[in-house]
């Protein structure tokens, strides 16, 4: 503004000038000069503030008006400013775009609520944790969408330092949390603690399942050792008393190598791609069934492998005979115990099938949760530890394979070992052509 008033100065001082030089000769013409002057930049200011009104009263981005003189720098400040204030209110919705999708990315829920507790905005994860619509339930209180009664009470207390957990229908547990920002607003964090809480149950019954498998035969030794102790024992009924504690010994021997085998399996980096010559594991295969039945079951291998895998021979061949050892324990004298090998194009599968009582469904999904079992004194009679078909998930998922289930109670069962075509390599000439 300060260009205009030095120019409107500057324009009367040369008016005032004309005017006194014409005024010498006539004072009348002196003065109605004056006054034109004056008329001529009255009008001129009124022109362009009349066009700066207009422009004011509906502001249409890009059409500031043009000016002339003096105006022409005033009115070109504003277009700057106007340039100016649209850059900065397009970096600002910028940034609100990408503040939006990095709220949609995250996988915890987000509601902004208003200082009454009625919902502004929400991303896509928190309408599947609260089911909810982003769009319709836009100004609605969110006690009146989540009514679990936990949270209804949440949102009425002070302090929100520690989330709520609450269930939203069945399989899905949620931990909710109350975050104060700005001035009035308020962050609502949702978070999916289904696969955390489930981990945890596993992880209490595992300590729980470990102590109580190892409980039994301690409590069974430290009764025996108490009894030899302290009676006067004849020496048959001594060596029957210590025979027992052996097995109970047994038993804990084999429950901690299994423990010690999952755990490498769990810890261990990728199995190595050596060759795992398939025809020969298949012979000691049914060779260990063989002496593991002692002549009580009717043994059978079908299949001719015509591919090798890659992988661990040693935890290939773990997992192979915990299968096959299940089906032997598992199936009465005089049942059957089938071992198959198949191989292709597109993969390569050993199965073992048996005749034996056979699962029913429900059990089938936890078959492999360790100390799992059906039957759990049966389970005890046979020798089982509750861990080897955990080794068997554990072991075949290491080596890119799927195991698959398929029983009925008194039909019996079929465990099959499917390993893709990438895990198979066709064997060596030399053993091609024994195999021939």
């Amino acid at each position: 503004m300060s260009s205009v008033y030095r120019s409107t100065l500057t324009a009367l001082a040369g008016s005032a000038g004309v005017a006194l030089v014409i005024g010498l000769l006539d004072t009348a013409w002196g003065w109605a000069t004056f006054a034109l002057c004056l008329l001529a930049m009255l009008l001129y200011h009124v022109r362009h503030l009349a066009r700066l009104a207009r422009w004011a009263a509906s502001p249409v981005a890009g059409r500031v008006p043009e000016g002339s003189g003096a105006w022409d720098e005033v009115l070109g400040a504003l277009h700057r400013y106007e340039r100016a204030a649209e850059r900065r209110e397009q970096q600002l919705g910028d940034a609100l775009t990408r503040f939006r999708r990095a709220a949609q990315a995250l996988p915890d829920g987000v509601v902004i609520l208003d200082s009454a507790n009625r919902i502004e905005w929400c991303n896509h994860t928190a309408e599947l944790h609260l089911q909810i619509d982003g769009r319709a339930d836009l100004g609605q209180p969110i006690a009146n969408l989540v009514r679990d009664p936990q949270f209804v009470d949440y949102l009425a207390t002070e302090e929100h330092a520690a989330p709520v957990r609450i269930s939203r229908g069945p399989g899905l547990s949620l931990s909710l949390q109350l975050v104060q920002f700005g001035e009035a607003q308020k962050l609502l964090l949702s978070r999916d603690m289904t696969q955390s809480e489930r981990v945890e149950t596993m992880r209490r019954d595992f300590v729980a399942n470990v102590s109580h498998e190892l409980r039994t035969p301690l409590t069974v030794l430290v009764g025996f050792l108490e009894t030899v102790r302290e009676l006067k024992l004849d020496p048959q009924r001594v060596r029957d008393y210590l025979g027992m504690m052996g097995d109970q010994s047994a038993r804990m021997q084999r429950i901690i190598d299994d423990l010690l085998t999952l755990s490498v399996l769990e810890a261990a980096p990728p199995p190595p791609t050596e060759r795992v010559r398939v025809g020969p594991l298949l012979a000691r295969l049914r060779a260990d069934a063989e002496a593991l039945s002692g002549g009580r079951h009717s043994i059978t291998l079908h299949g001719e492998a015509t591919t090798d895998l890659l992988g661990a021979d040693s935890e290939l061949a773990s997992a192979f005979a915990n299968l096959v050892s299940n089906a032997i324990r598992y199936t009465p004298a005089g049942g059957k115990v089938g071992l198959a090998w198949r191989d292709g194009a597109d993969g390569a599968s050993f199965s073992v099938e048996d005749t034996g009582l056979g699962i029913a469904s429900e059990h089938i999904p936890r078959l492999t949760e360790r100390f799992y079992r059906v039957d759990r004194s049966r389970s005890r009679e046979t020798g089982g530890t509750g861990l080897g078909l955990a080794i068997v998930k554990h072991a075949v998922a290491r080596h890119q394979a799927t195991l698959d289930v398929e029983s009925r109670p008194g039909a019996g069962s079929r465990f099959t070992v499917r390993f893709p075509a990438q895990r198979t390599l066709p064997l060596e000439p030399a053993r091609q052509a024994e195999a021939g």
